[in-house]
């Protein structure tokens, strides 16, 4: 048996403030939509009901030691770092090129201004990947609506970004997600970020490279803090990944999945570039982390 890894002293405590830059233009805008959304929630949650159990995302990410790391492809039309990116991509052929080359599950982005995705994309990835890998419904949630929504769509999970929401509102969020039938994946920035992560009872962290607020990459992100995340948990290396270098190097970080979206969105051959992810040995981390003296 691993013996626990060394874990760090917390940070001191820090109050909570409102996103800035180019996330807090982002959860703003989802705001407003989760608002008008709101006007239909007794219709969403009769959806929700009634749409059909997505395949587990935890599972399909897990693995023990030594088994490859996974990779969940994204669709991404454009962003804001990058603008166009490739905007005529079908997101039911997108999925199954992704599928084919052997992602264990597909990331959906439904922001509609600066990424150029729908909600139809969701429906479609779904429908055309028939149960083959879960689908994580990718946005600015703000708002419980906006997760019912998601379940609505047939999503397996979906995206909490930790900076976009209080501690609390993440915690309210994820065992909302959880009683309408929704994993989630909360991305996190920093140590304190991840505590508020654990406390939410998160079964899968990701550590997003990219700081969201400034639109900056550093890998060294998840380097310091992939290790951190206990290893019952699942942990995403999210950002910047470009080649198999990079997969490697999240496993060396610890990480059992990688998220990535700009390289395998633009690839003129997805499932050949899907596939040149694949097949990095995980390291593994310890089973748990002691908590902070």
């Amino acid at each position: 048996m691993q013996a626990a890894a060394h874990r760090p002293p917390a940070p001191p405590p820090r109050a909570w403030t409102p996103p800035t830059g180019t996330l807090g233009a982002l959860c703003a805008a989802a705001r407003a939509r989760a608002d008008e959304l709101a006007l239909s929630a007794a219709a969403l949650e009769d959806a929700a009901r009634a749409a059909a159990p997505g395949p587990p995302f935890a599972t399909a990410l897990r693995g023990a030691p030594g088994a490859p790391v996974a990779v969940i492809a994204e669709l991404k039309r454009s962003s804001p770092s990058k603008g166009a990116i490739n905007p005529g991509l079908g997101a039911a052929r997108q999925a199954l090129a992704y599928v084919d080359g052997g992602a264990a599950a597909v990331s959906v982005l439904t922001e509609p201004t600066r990424f150029a995705g729908s909600n139809a994309d969701v429906q479609d990835a779904v429908a055309a990947l028939a149960g083959r890998a879960p689908v994580l419904r990718k946005d600015f949630l703000v708002d419980p609506v906006q997760l019912v929504e998601a379940r609505a769509l047939g999503a397996s999970a979906a995206l909490l970004i930790a900076r976009a929401l209080a501690p609390g509102a993440l915690r309210d969020m994820a065992v909302f997600a959880r009683g309408v039938g929704l994993e989630v994946l909360i991305e996190v920035r920093d140590r304190w970020e991840l505590d508020a992560a654990l406390a939410a009872d998160a079964a899968v962290i990701g550590v997003n490279n990219r700081d969201l607020e400034t639109l900056r990459i550093d890998l060294a992100t998840g380097d310091a803090l992939v290790p951190l995340i206990p290893g019952d948990r699942v942990a995403v290396f999210e950002s910047g990944i470009v080649g198999v270098g990079d997969v490697a190097r999240a496993a060396r970080a610890g990480a059992d999945a990688v998220l990535v979206g700009s390289a395998v969105s633009a690839a003129s051959e997805p499932t050949a570039a899907v596939a040149g992810l694949t097949g990095v040995p995980r390291a593994g981390r310890p089973a748990a982390a002691p908590t902070a003296a």
